[in-house]
């Protein structure tokens, strides 16, 4: 019996980007609905899912049966969504995207002032399609966790690598390209609301709960003297597309500040976050959680 020969991990990735590649040629509306079912269908099988999204909408006070729906479809959306953004021409993205005047106008008042510009924003929405609609104006350089299994890394760097666009890991390497990019006047983008690992973060409250916050954007502020702006895409349905809000930030990016300034974003599209993301872990080797936070940047629907 002829025993056949196991895929290498370079012809699995392969594989893998040729499904995406076919599945992105699929409309945008087709494939948010199709990733709303999923979503609902991921909600109403795993407990542990459930749970974790009336946790964290608990904590900020949005808890409700409706609520916890909504944010499954949404979660299911932007996985629905991923093949059409990572595999499109970012031109034929950034056509989907919508942003306002005032916006335009705080962006174009960075660009001035002669320094890099630091883009902040939660897992909302398609965090993924601003620096793709940015990519289309100048370079941009964006921090990511590569996946753990190794055959998926090509497929990943072939999606975030794009034109302008370039992804680094959080090592010293990453961290290094960002200073040079900022440096250079040029573009950076990171989620501020994703886990640091221990070291390069501190516990500060996130809707009134303490969580492990990333100190990164304020030590790239101090050593380039970068603009901040917070950037959220939010998803609309008709036409299917994305609606880019950009807000300048000119507090000091403390751990402190940006997690009252994703609050902020947060509860304008609440059912858009990623409230399945554990956002509230301890990475390894990190400080003791603080038994109590106390501050006046929660939900006053939470209290």
């Amino acid at each position: 019996m002829t025993t056949l020969p196991m895929p290498t991990r370079a012809e699995r990735g392969g594989v893998a980007l040729a499904v995406l590649r076919r599945i992105g040629l699929l409309p945008l509306g087709l494939l948010r609905a199709c990733g709303a079912v999923l979503g609902w269908i991921a909600y109403a099988a795993s407990p542990g899912y459930r749970r974790k999204i009336r946790s964290n909408l608990r904590r900020a006070g949005l808890d409700s049966f409706a609520m916890r729906w909504r944010v499954a479809g949404e979660a299911g959306r932007t996985i629905g969504e991923l093949p059409y953004v990572w595999t499109r021409p970012l031109e034929q993205i950034a056509a989907r995207v919508s942003c306002d005047g005032a916006g335009l106008d705080v962006l174009a008042q960075a660009e001035r002032a002669g320094c890099g510009v630091l883009f902040v924003t939660p897992h909302l929405g398609a965090f993924d399609v601003a620096a793709r609609w940015y990519a289309t104006r100048a370079p941009i350089t964006v921090l990511f966790k590569p996946p753990r299994k190794a055959w998926l890394r090509p497929l990943v760097a072939y999606v975030r690598d794009r034109d302008a666009m370039r992804a680094v890991p959080p090592t010293l390497g990453g961290l290094r390209a960002m200073l040079r990019a900022l440096r250079a006047r040029e573009a950076v983008g990171l989620l501020p609301d994703q886990v640091p690992s221990a070291g390069d973060g501190r516990w500060v409250p996130f809707f009134g709960e303490p969580a492990y916050t990333m100190t990164l954007p304020e030590r790239l502020v101090q050593q380039t003297g970068a603009r901040v702006i917070v950037a959220v895409c939010e998803r609309v349905a008709r036409p299917p597309g994305w609606r880019l809000r950009l807000e300048a930030m000119h507090e000091r990016p403390s751990a402190e500040a940006l997690n009252e300034r994703m609050q902020h974003c947060i509860l304008r599209s609440p059912e858009q976050y990623l409230w399945g993301y554990n956002r509230y872990r301890s990475p390894a080797g990190a400080p003791p959680r603080p038994r109590a936070v106390h501050s006046s940047s929660g939900n006053p629907r939470a209290r």
